[in-house]
């Protein structure tokens, strides 16, 4: 059963509404990244997946995550919620979970690019939401689906850190809330909080 992109995409979309731009240069749990970094970065990720669902193969899906993040378009609170709209439609389509695509300049089978998106926005949602100290609501079965997505097999091989799609899990007890869960494993400290003026 693939996952639904519509939950985690509609908590992203509620979290920008009334986003001041004082708040733009905030940190934010992704290392590096401030709030304005991390908005370009789901204005470009909702583009490329799109892109990928549709099998719409160029420019868009061809530049590698590290390439240089462009500046935060001034539009981006109205294209932002657009195209996350966008990017949940794509994906609702049988088709886009069919066959091959691209996106980051990775080919996979596009099952699997369905749920790099859908974890995208799980994970991104989690940041967005801590970074401006709101709480972060996403469904179980979204957090489930990330869950199973980033535990490691039990005899895969270690990634080296400069190949890795995210930083490396950090430990949380076994009974941790599954939110707690999911964003340890992907690199992030649950316990994150904005720093205090």
């Amino acid at each position: 059963m693939t996952p639904d992109l519509q939950p985690p995409a509609t908590t992203i979309a509620a979290l920008v509404v009334g986003l001041d731009d004082s708040r733009l240069d905030d940190p934010t749990p992704c290392t590096h990244y401030t709030i304005r970094d991390l908005l370009s970065h789901l204005v470009g990720l909702t583009a490329a997946f799109r892109a990928a669902g549709r099998k719409e193969l160029g420019v868009l899906t061809e530049t590698a995550p590290g390439a240089e993040m462009p500046p935060l378009g001034a539009d981006w609170r109205t294209v932002l919620p657009r195209q996350l709209d966008e990017l949940v439609e794509t994906w609702h389509e049988p088709d886009a979970w069919t066959g091959v695509t691209q996106a980051g300049g990775v080919t996979l089978p596009a099952e699997i690019m369905g749920l790099v998106a859908h974890n995208e926005l799980v994970l991104h949602g989690w940041d967005l939401a801590r970074a401006l100290g709101r709480d972060y609501t996403v469904d179980p079965a979204n957090l489930e689906t990330s869950l199973a997505f980033l535990t490691p097999a039990p005899d895969a091989e270690d990634t080296p850190d400069e190949q890795a799609l995210f930083a490396r899990p950090l430990p949380v007890p076994a009974d941790a809330p599954l939110l707690d869960r999911v964003v340890a494993l992907a690199g992030r400290a649950p316990t994150w909080q904005p720093s205090k003026a």
